[in-house]
């Protein structure tokens, strides 16, 4: 595939002006907060929703555009009213009683029914899924609308209220903190809060046939939801995650959110998935040997890089990635196997003979889950380091993590915030590690 790259041009109406995905959003409103009500059936796959969106116009409009995939929309209403809409393909597009002024306040609720199902597009099927006894749900980066009216764009955070009804025979996972359990005969309705902004790509939901465990709980409260059969596998191969929590917070500043859970479904999965609050394993990552560690690593600083701090657009997802894959080398050196500084030279090693065609600031949407990517952002982390000194670096990344709490971030952003925590001038580094294709080498001396 073609790397294609940002080509300026002004954004669609309803479009919120992502290059990587111009049809998605709509820069005319953001939502404050989604109250999402959802009935769902297992062995039929039958989803009936209702979706409320507090909105706030940006400007004035007189319509909104919601991301809404493949399932069918019954009602709208805009403030208790009824309201026209069209909906076509991915867009739900509603016809406000009038022009609604700059700094609106609206509410919008989108009742809709059907069977979802993941979205076919360029980085494969992201959304909603069945399982062969239950439901993934993993949207990165625009799978949301398969189950979700929204404002599909990653810059567009807001709080969460889930309340999923389904089989008493299942647990359901969401994003947050559950908040009431009402079992009935039959059916059973689970209630998350999820106070803290979220993007759209991290909201979840997760059924299984799981039992919920404490996993530990400090630093941070840690849950599971685990098969049966995998649950002497599981507290063995995730033992290490309290460790984990402990130097990340020493790290990277304290953990974003009240808690942390790990999901691991009853079959395999390519590779885990970070939501915000929780990550989703396969079994095929519980060996019952830590095969997984390094994964259990990465998706656990994904809640600092990805879900606390999100990009603002997909092309600064080095952002997220980079500084997840830095924590994997971070851990292996806490753990006495290799330093971080090693590991870095390894894998410059093995990027050094790979094709020198990816610009890390911009990789273009072909490119922006290349493996190449994460590890040439970790080596840039790791060439900020030395290049600033720990003594610099660590105070550095806990201001960076700690003033951006639940925000939105930019590689622009992250260069200012560097450059002014050092008296060495940083452009040229940055433009070498995150404008240019040719790898360059790494600076020296190496860390401790």
């Amino acid at each position: 595939m073609t790397n294609r790259r940002s080509t300026g041009r002004a954004p669609a109406e309803g479009s919120a002006g992502d290059p990587y995905r111009p049809k998605s959003g709509d820069d005319a409103y953001r939502v404050l907060r989604y109250d999402v009500d959802l009935d769902y059936r297992v062995a039929s796959n039958r989803l009936d929703a209702t979706v409320a969106l507090s909105v706030l116009t940006r400007r004035a409009t007189s319509r909104l555009h919601v991301d809404l995939a493949g399932l069918r929309v019954v009602k709208v209403l805009v403030d208790g009213r009824p309201a026209r809409y069209v909906h076509r393909g991915r867009k739900l597009v509603v016809t406000l009683p009038r022009q609604a002024p700059a700094d609106t306040a609206l509410t919008l609720s989108v009742r809709y029914s059907g069977s979802p199902a993941p979205l076919d597009g360029p980085w494969g099927e992201v959304g909603w899924e069945e399982l062969s006894d239950g439901v993934i749900v993993a949207s990165q980066p625009d799978g949301a609308p398969s189950w979700l009216a929204c404002n599909d764009h990653p810059g567009d955070k807001a709080s969460y209220r889930f309340t999923v009804t389904t089989e008493s025979l299942y647990t359901v996972v969401c994003n947050g903190s559950l908040v009431d359990r009402r079992a009935g005969a039959s059916r059973t309705t689970w209630v998350y809060e999820s106070p803290e902004p979220m993007a759209t790509y991290l909201a979840t939901v997760q059924v299984g046939r799981y039992r919920l465990v404490d996993t530990a709980m400090g630093p941070v409260r840690q849950r599971a939801a685990v098969p049966p059969r995998l649950l002497a596998a599981f507290d063995h191969d995730f033992a290490p995650q309290a460790a984990m929590v402990r130097l990340f917070e020493r790290v990277f500043g304290p953990y974003p959110f009240e808690a942390y859970t790990v999901v691991v479904t009853d079959e395999e999965l390519e590779i885990p998935l970070e939501a915000q609050g929780l990550s989703i394993f396969g079994a095929n990552h519980v060996d019952g040997r830590r095969g997984s560690e390094r994964l259990v690593a990465h998706e656990l600083a994904h809640q600092w890089f990805g879900n606390s701090l999100t990009l603002g657009r997909w092309q600064d997802i080095w952002l997220h990635e980079g500084f997840a894959c830095y924590a994997e080398w971070l851990w292996a050196q806490e753990k006495g196997r290799e330093t971080a500084d090693a590991l870095a030279r390894k894998a410059w090693q093995r990027l050094s003979g790979l094709p020198q065609d990816l610009v890390i600031a911009d990789p273009g949407p072909d490119l922006m889950f290349d493996d190449r990517l994460y590890k040439r952002g970790a080596l840039a982390v790791h060439a900020l380091r030395l290049t600033m000194g720990d003594a610099a670096f660590g105070p550095m990344l806990r201001a960076w993590t700690t003033e951006h709490r639940h925000g939105t971030v930019t590689t622009a952003g992250f260069e200012a915030h560097a450059q002014a925590w050092t008296p060495e001038p940083l452009g040229a580094l940055f433009t070498a590690w995150l404008r240019s294709p040719k790898l360059p080498r790494l600076p020296g001396p190496p860390t401790g």
